[in-house]
């Protein structure tokens, strides 16, 4: 071929390619109608918002004359008698949200068939009930995590069950019906377990959860947009109603938090979690996520997203295992133990960990929004910039850190247990049983 012809092609292969008019106007008629499928969501969001924040002042002054309050301890880092009744306050928000959805038009293919949804209240409630009374009277393990089984039960009871199971690179398996059963409890033990254990400080977990379901809704929401998942589906208003209870909580959670969410409410929302994350990932046999390469397997999407919690799980269950202890005996070497070892704050600790969820979730998001691989490498610039700052900023800075414990910054008010809120009356844990 003539040198002049190839480079007349390297030429054109480069050239920016100009929309005509009408591909215009129809990307922006699509926008627009994307714009107005997402408004529904907001709105749904946005009264999970104001009902949870109206709940938690009555909730706080009903746990100080009752007494449910967390005492500090050897095991907490929080400085005076908080209310332990928050989760109160997430589970009248996830009520109110759900009627006024219930009552909207645009979600009528959702509640045509109202079991799922009704499931999921049920195993809400019974998970919810399950926490308080161990916040209230410190119940055994077993008995703690014979109310996660229940829940999960409820759900495969209903039908929102794993069903359809995907691991990258190794292929499809649609799950027999007590595989699937006992693969759904798992997945809600586990999620449950993942955000109570992570529940240390003030304001972390409601910020996780936030950012996690935040970015699960949005996933979801595209594979709604592009007719991967049936409209009927439940999973993205779950996410989103999710999110927004946990926005309408943390002003009262986040440091010195004035509320913590309890058992209840940590137990709750990572029943949530897996509700809608079983719905979106685990009952569509649609290889299509946005990116041919890695996310055609949607249960791997929420292990990426709520990273931060679940490897701290992981490490938890192997630190507790390789010291012969039982995986319900507390310790204070979760990751944000070992933030404010390094020398961060409380509030800059949580606000670190946060950060991470947000990095996961673009690296899960950017590819599925833009269909393209190298969308991702700005993410892991912010990766890399978030881990120097996270190993460096303590040395850098030492006038952040210096309040010791019992003063200032991280413990200013009242703190969260050492290990998760999660705890009865006067007794903190950290554990995914509660003991």
């Amino acid at each position: 071929m003539p040198v002049h012809e190839l480079v007349t092609i390297a030429a054109a292969s480069v050239t920016p390619r100009v929309a005509s008019p009408a591909a215009r106007d129809a990307r922006r008629r699509g926008r627009r109608c994307s714009v107005r499928a997402v408004r529904p969501y907001l709105v749904v969001m946005l009264v999970a918002v104001v009902a949870t924040a109206a709940a938690v002042p009555p909730l706080r002054a009903l746990s100080r004359r009752t007494g449910a309050l967390a005492h500090p301890g050897d095991r907490t880092v929080h400085a005076t008698p908080t209310p332990i009744l928050g989760g109160g306050a997430l589970f009248f928000g996830l009520l109110v949200a759900v009627a006024v959805a219930w009552r909207m038009e645009e979600f009528a293919p959702v509640f045509d068939s109202p079991g799922n949804v009704l499931g999921v209240l049920a195993a809400a409630f019974v998970i919810w009930l399950t926490g308080l009374i161990d916040d209230l009277r410190d119940v055994s393990a077993p008995a703690k995590v014979a109310g996660m089984v229940l829940s999960g039960s409820i759900l495969t009871l209903v039908g929102l069950t794993i069903i359809y199971f995907r691991v990258p690179f190794l292929g499809f398996t649609v799950l027999p019906p007590d595989m699937s059963a006992l693969i759904t409890v798992l997945w809600v033990v586990g999620m449950a377990n993942a955000v109570n254990l992570i529940d240390g400080l003030d304001g972390l977990a409601a910020g996780i959860v936030a950012i996690g379901a935040g970015s699960f809704f949005l996933y979801g929401w595209r594979l709604l947009d592009v007719g991967v998942i049936d409209p009927s589906n439940v999973g993205p208003l779950l996410a989103v109603v999710t999110a927004g209870i946990c926005v309408g909580f943390l002003p009262f959670n986040f440091n010195p938090a004035s509320i913590f969410m309890g058992d209840s409410g940590a137990l709750l929302l990572g029943l949530l979690l897996a509700a809608s994350t079983i719905a979106v990932g685990g009952q569509s046999d649609d290889p299509f996520s946005g990116q041919s390469w890695f996310f055609f397997a949607p249960l791997v999407i929420p292990l990426f997203i709520l990273g931060v919690p679940l490897v701290d799980t992981v490490l938890a269950v192997i630190r507790r295992a390789r010291r012969r202890s039982g995986v319900a005996t507390a310790d204070k070497e979760h990751l944000h133990h070992r933030l404010m070892d390094l020398g961060h704050g409380h509030r800059r600790a949580v606000v670190i960990l946060w950060a991470w969820t947000a990095v996961l979730s673009g690296f899960v998001l950017v590819p599925v929004f833009t269909s393209r691989g190298n969308g991702i490498v700005p993410i892991g610039l912010a990766a890399l910039a978030l881990l120097l700052f996270t190993l460096l900023a303590p040395r850098l800075g030492r006038s952040d850190t210096a309040p010791a414990e019992g003063s200032g910054e991280g413990s200013a008010g009242a703190e969260e247990s050492a290990g998760g809120d999660g705890v009865g009356v006067g007794a903190g844990t950290d554990d995914p049983t509660g003991q």
